[in-house]
């Protein structure tokens, strides 16, 4: 029988073996000295010996959501595609780990005023781009102001919003200042759009050539089609096991999933909830379930008729059985949404605000009450936002009967999507990526004058509290701060959120990686290509 001494030894051993800290010899002598039988110990240090990182090897990974009308502009990142390229090729200030807890990138550390209204970060003297142009503070200072001023187009325009300047004391340390305190600066720079880009004499960046500073150097592609990249010798982290990744655009689910199963790729994106079971039964294949704060939205444009009224929009909230949808269409990989985008994953959640259920009786007469009834909308959608995205609409649709409510469902095409519906059309499916506090998420989304306000709400009291919220350093007060938000974006609020979704996505039983799963992004917070390796 094993001892709770041995199995603490054990885990220990373990944790040794991981890290590289003990031989074999060693491990087995101490192991079998403790009393652990020479088999316990040798399928022990056989398991965690497959589990050491490994060199070599071509990874081939199916990726949903594609677009031929994509590029390298970083203001206009939005597609799994570009995102889990821009985390492949390129690099940021900072990341998220694999534990959920923030991390280096090229910054090796920073600091903060005691207001954080100034931040400080120390630069990584040893990142190179890959035409083999040294990094500089130079470059981070460019590749932000790129998303700053009047004149950018970038989406990310108003997360830097508050940035007052940006300065350098010296090529490896760069300063910025705000125009107040912003607590969750840190956790921002790791927003995908913020990558670092080489800078031009004239203090603009270079994003048109597709250089960058991260683990793998573009080598050939085209966005919608796939692209194949090389190892970057010159990486700065650990990582980067493949010899070379090749990325393969599969917006079709079932494509991918055959894909995978066959052989022709190593790992896939997104995999189909209704068959993900089956998948998991094939002992060939590892299926990944994650708990993320990634939501499922359906914007409607507060500014246009019949969404401008707010009895129309609660009374379309009520007609959604979000119980039945997480259970037909998630299969139980959800959390169910209460239409404020603020996620249990995420920190300051209010607990204990009443949840929003299906109530087609008080749907029906708030239409009443708003001269809306027989009220007929158009919901687009499409496959490639997620698996599942038409499935959800037309159970939606059914559900939205007893209010007597029609809910015409629109499939649209997959390419283009995000550029021709999204933002264009007034009530629509969109699958948000997680963010890492719920201060980046609404700013980004739900700030009245943010360039991804999909819902085109204006809330003056929601955009007063954001930004008491963003100078409280009072975790307690900040928290009573999130709950009102909540609320308010709850019953006032133009977006219903049928559900947070897990990421599940589906590799090969040779592909491994620690075991540990980011859950900012699909495939290891899109960093699979440096994290992970084959056995």
């Amino acid at each position: 029988m094993t001892t709770n001494v041995q199995r603490d030894l054990m885990d220990k051993l373990a944790e040794a073996a991981r890290a590289g800290r003990v031989s074999r010899r060693s491990f087995m002598s101490t192991a079998m000295a403790a009393g652990i039988s020479a088999t316990t110990a040798t399928g022990l240090w056989t398991k965690q010996a497959a589990a050491q990182p490994k060199s070599g090897g071509v990874f081939r990974v199916g990726i949903h959501d594609n677009n031929s009308s994509d590029s390298h502009d970083p203001g206009t990142y939005l597609s799994i595609q570009q995102i889990f390229l821009a985390h492949t090729h390129r690099s940021y200030l900072t990341l998220i780990n694999t534990d959920q807890t923030l991390g280096g990138d090229v910054a090796s550390e920073w600091t903060a005023t005691p207001d954080a209204a100034e931040w400080t970060f120390k630069l990584r003297e040893n990142v190179s781009f890959h035409s083999g142009k040294k990094m500089t503070a130079d470059d981070v200072i460019a590749s932000l102001n790129f998303h700053r001023g009047d004149a950018t187009t970038s989406a990310a325009k108003a997360l830097l919003a508050d940035v007052e300047d940006i300065t350098k004391p010296d090529d490896y340390t760069v300063v910025i200042k705000l125009t107040g305190p912003n607590a969750d600066l840190p956790w921002l720079m790791t927003d995908y759009h913020l990558c670092i880009c080489p800078a031009k004499d004239d203090g603009t960046i270079d994003w048109e050539s597709g250089d960058g500073t991260g683990p793998y150097k573009i080598d050939e592609g085209a966005f919608g089609i796939g692209f194949k990249l090389s190892r970057h010798e010159g990486w700065h982290l650990e990582g980067a096991y493949f010899d070379a990744v090749e990325m393969l655009a599969l917006n079709d689910p079932n494509a991918r999933q055959a894909a995978l199963v066959t052989g022709d790729v190593d790992a896939v994106s997104s995999i189909e909830l209704k068959t993900m079971a089956l998948l998991a039964r094939d002992p060939n294949i590892v299926v990944e379930n994650v708990p993320s704060a990634s939501a499922i939205t359906m914007p409607m444009f507060c500014d246009q008729a019949p969404f401008d009224n707010v009895d129309v929009r609660m009374a379309l909230k009520l007609a959604m059985n979000r119980d039945e949808i997480v259970e037909k269409i998630a299969f139980g990989a959800a959390i169910p949404g209460n239409d404020f985008h603020h996620s249990p994953a995420q920190p300051y959640y209010p607990d204990g605000v009443e949840q929003l259920s299906y109530d087609p009786d008080k749907a029906k007469a708030l239409l009443k009450k708003a001269g809306a009834e027989g009220l007929s909308v158009s919901l687009s959608t499409t496959d490639s936002v997620f698996s599942g995205a038409v499935d959800l609409c037309v159970l939606y649709a059914e559900q939205a009967k007893a209010a007597g409510i029609d809910v015409k469902v629109v499939r649209e095409p997959s390419d283009g999507y995000y550029s021709d519906v999204w933002l264009k059309k007034p009530f629509c499916v969109v699958a948000w990526g997680a963010r890492p506090t719920p201060d980046v998420m609404y700013t980004l989304a739900y700030k009245d004058d943010a360039a991804w306000n999909e819902s085109h709400w204006k809330n003056p009291r929601f955009n007063e509290l954001l930004l008491e919220g963003k100078g409280e350093l009072d975790d307690a007060k900040r928290a009573d701060i999130y709950r009102e938000m909540a609320v308010i974006a709850r019953d006032d609020g133009g977006t219903i959120i049928p559900f947070f979704r897990n990421f599940t996505y589906a590799h090969h039983a040779k592909v491994q990686n620690s075991g540990q799963l980011a859950a900012s992004w699909e495939m290891d917070g899109c960093r699979a290509a440096s994290r992970w390796w084959f056995s």
